[in-house]
């Protein structure tokens, strides 16, 4: 089906989010925007995990209930997406009632698989990370990512076999080489299943935040398989079943594990067809560490945001990074692009060619002649963006896009087209230029939507942005420009 549905990991609420949560969902947004462009349904899913023992622990700490303390800080994650102008469709939070409802369905149709039953638990546990890990992965019982000696844990609990589908998930991994992204984290993936799985704990008996098990009210559901159950709550209703299988599950390397192993484990257990791709990315850190609040780099959204304006955000964390890699957070690299390149690039080539529009044509598009060089490369760069995108390349496109058009500047310079008497010939090439423009806010617009927003309406037209549209010469001779604010003025370092 014409259809595309994108979710992110959503992000645990113990504390408030950081520019590390937000480089992902900023990811997701480019992606439903792109196929937006393409024409496709599209479904974006976000929101919070708020059950466990951290989120009861950080709660009794800032002295609330556990449902005062998530309802306050979900909220916050909210805002802060939407100062980063993110167009979700649904902020979903594992308290809501059709999400129990859901995980309560699922975990029935799993016991009807036979995959669960009661036993004892042993291990080791981060409560970070609200994961279980055994000695073969962590022999210095110390958490990888939360540097913290992880809790000896001891007391009955109800297992899922994931041991039982071992061979399904190497068959699956076989089968369809870009179920797991990109190609290193798939080679992870396949080395730990091949080592061999261990049966899952699913429940606690030592805690109340959580939702109750159903075979077992003593129990509460373990967090990581009530969470990973949300994906399939979004869409379990009449009317968002079309959008099933998902697309692509936006995750960092820390959930690896869950996404890759466990998820599409429970989804054979229940008969549910397999997601169509697991994307896992790497860490956005600051000085080279994982952004987080326990270690004390907390970059709010919020506040760069409010400092620089989204889209300046957005661009810097898409255009900075190759998605998969790890990225460090640079103010003064956010800084540099911002001028170099959104001001100078882009800014300077809209208000150079709407002002020359005015000064000879009254604002009003010129007749369009012959196609150049410039028109080729429009074309070409649609194609290359494309191809970007369908692999999950957002650098390479915004580098494509701000070649073509620092193209487009030299295209002014060369030609010296402020010194240009022939009207005929100042015609034509002013043309290329707009439609050049028209073909930037296009493809710019799942990058830097605000951005196109206001190319478009200093070119006269509609904010529509449609894939369709990128056909050399649609622009109509008359169309009247508005020029407008500069699109990006310089920061004083």
């Amino acid at each position: 089906m014409n259809k595309f549905y994108v979710t992110t990991a959503i992000d645990y609420v113990n504390a408030a989010p950081h520019i590390g949560h937000a480089y992902q969902k900023i990811v997701a947004d480019v992606l439903a925007r792109w196929n937006k462009v393409l024409g496709k349904k599209v479904f974006f899913l976000t929101g919070t995990d708020e059950h466990g023992k951290k989120i009861a622990e950080s709660a009794q700490k800032n002295n609330k209930t556990p449902k005062e303390f998530v309802d306050e800080i979900s909220q916050k994650f909210v805002t802060s997406w939407q100062a980063l102008n993110l167009d979700f469709d649904r902020f979903i939070r594992t308290t809501d009632e059709d999400h129990k409802k859901t995980v309560l369905e699922f975990v029935k149709k799993i016991e009807e698989s036979g995959d669960i039953y009661k036993g004892k638990y042993s291990g080791w546990y981060c409560v970070g990370c609200e994961r279980y890990y055994t000695e073969t992965e962590m022999p210095d019982k110390v958490c990888p990512f939360h540097k913290k000696p992880l809790e000896e844990v001891s007391e009955d609990a109800y297992f899922f076999r994931l041991s039982k589908y071992q061979d399904f998930l190497l068959g699956l991994y076989e089968k369809n080489p870009e179920f797991i992204l990109p190609v290193e984290r798939k080679n992870e993936m396949v080395n730990r299943v091949k080592e061999g799985l261990q049966d899952l704990c699913i429940t606690r008996a030592s805690l109340d935040w959580g939702i109750p098990f159903p075979l077992d009210k003593s129990h509460v559901i373990y967090v990581w398989f009530d969470a990973l159950i949300n994906y399939y709550t979004a869409i379990n209703s009449d009317d968002k079943k079309i959008f099933w299988p998902a697309d692509v599950h936006l995750l960092g390397k820390d959930n690896g594990w869950f996404h890759a192993i466990i998820w599409p484990a429970m989804l054979k257990s229940v008969g549910i067809e397999m997601p169509k791709n697991v994307f896992i990315h790497g860490f956005l850190t600051f000085n080279g560490n994982k952004i987080s609040k326990s270690l004390g780099n907390v970059i709010s959204p919020l506040v760069l945001a409010d400092k620089y304006g989204a889209d300046p955000i957005r661009y810097y964390c898409l255009r900075q990074i190759p998605f998969g890699e790890d990225g460090d957070f640079s103010e003064e690299a956010l800084v540099n692009r911002h001028n170099s390149e959104l001001a100078d690039t882009l800014g300077n080539l809209v208000n150079r060619v709407i002002v020359l529009t005015e000064k000879n044509f009254d604002g009003l598009v010129p007749q369009k002649g012959e196609d150049d060089n410039l028109s080729k490369l429009a074309l070409e760069t649609v194609e290359k963006t494309r191809k970007a995108l369908d692999n999950f390349q957002f650098n390479v496109a915004l580098n494509d896009i701000f070649y073509f058009l620092g193209e487009a500047n030299k295209y002014i310079n060369d030609n010296e087209i402020w010194a240009i008497k022939d009207k005929e010939k100042l015609g034509n090439m002013m043309y290329n230029l707009l439609e050049a423009i028209r073909f930037s806010s296009i493809l710019l617009y799942p990058f830097i939507p605000e951005t196109s927003e206001k190319i478009t309406e200093q070119l006269g037209l509609e904010k529509k942005f449609c894939f369709d549209d990128l056909k050399w010469g649609l622009l109509k001779t008359g169309t009247k420009t508005k020029r407008g604010k500069v699109l990006f003025q310089k920061i004083k370092c």
